[in-house]
């Protein structure tokens, strides 16, 4: 089996593969005319990939080293029967642990003392007034998976009630209480937290958008740990222009790098991160684990071990 490895695998990661038997490892480098045609597998994504995709007929295991896949050729995939698997599950302490680090940045008064700090402005009593904490808060999460599971039992270590949104409406752990996607704008005009895990696809797109902000009663913080497509951005704007939300943590946006003239920019009560939430140092060993279990599988049996992604509902 031949694997085209863009992801940067260690020289370790490469021997373990190999050593699996009758496994060859294509570096980006290497990959030409004569062997294109022959690549099997593929870890990661870019332009090269589609290439393969276009070329190769024994292409027939794509491993993607992100659990977001709406960037990839889907039905592409399932037309030629090639199974797709991502990495689900690694980013939910990363990005929970981010989660935290927003919500308490505005209860705390951190982002509104930061913003006065550029002006050298003292604003103790009248920031320590506003402070609140974050127990017996609400907040309602849109994604009850590994990360919305994860952002859930922290915050209810701190006290606060969480609501899941799925679209199965199932109870969940750590979730007191879970409803379906008919009921979330319901349950998010009552929070004061609404937090965005979703993936992207076609019924999540512009989601959040202005009839979304238009429902919100309780002036909420609106986070974005999910992709950035699902927030209609110029709503959003409107939104904290209009005081319909408290403020903003954004990870991800509909055009990244965020544009220089975006009026986010400028906001005092708005948090921006690069797509930064996900990551950690061990990123590159837990997604090769489950590359590692997948071409294991994939080569014995034809099929993953774990984290298949369903291609019809795009994750």
């Amino acid at each position: 089996m031949k694997i085209l490895d863009l992801f940067n695998l260690t020289t370790e990661q490469q021997a373990k593969l190999t050593a699996l038997g009758d496994v060859q490892v294509i570096e980006p480098a290497d990959l030409n005319s004569s062997n294109v045609k022959s690549v099997d597998a593929i870890y990661g994504w870019n332009q090269q990939a589609r290439t393969v995709l276009s070329e190769s007929p024994k292409l027939k295991f794509v491993q993607s080293n992100s659990a977001g896949v709406d960037y990839m050729p889907l039905n592409d995939f399932a037309d030629k029967g090639i199974t797709l698997a991502n990495v689900s599950g690694i980013h939910a302490e990363p990005i929970s642990e981010m989660v935290i680090a927003y919500v308490l940045a505005f209860a705390r008064g951190i982002v509104t003392t930061q913003a006065a700090r550029r002006d050298q402005k003292w604003l103790g009593d009248q920031v320590r007034m506003q402070n609140y904490t974050i127990k017996n808060r609400t907040a309602v999460i849109f994604g009850t998976g590994h990360i919305g599971r994860a952002i859930a039992e922290k915050l209810q270590a701190f006290g606060t009630k969480t609501v899941g949104v799925s679209r199965h409406g199932k109870p969940t752990a750590h979730f007191d209480q879970v409803v379906g996607d008919d009921q979330g704008v319901v349950q998010a005009a009552k929070a004061d937290i609404v937090i965005n895990i979703m993936p992207l696809t076609p019924a999540t797109h512009h989601f959040f958008d202005q009839a979304f902000f238009d429902q919100m009663r309780n002036q909420p913080i609106f986070i974005n740990v999910g992709r950035g497509p699902s927030v209609d951005t110029e709503a959003l704007i409107a939104a904290l222009d209009q005081h319909q939300l408290a403020g903003a943590g954004l990870d991800v946006f509909e055009s990244e790098p965020l544009p220089s003239d975006s009026p986010l920019w400028g906001m005092d009560n708005v948090i921006l991160t690069p797509h930064i939430s996900g990551g950690f140092q061990e990123y590159g060993d837990e997604a090769f684990d489950i590359l590692y279990q997948n071409l294991t599988s994939f080569i014995q049996t034809g099929k993953v071990a774990v984290n298949k992604v369903d291609l019809s509902a795009g994750y």
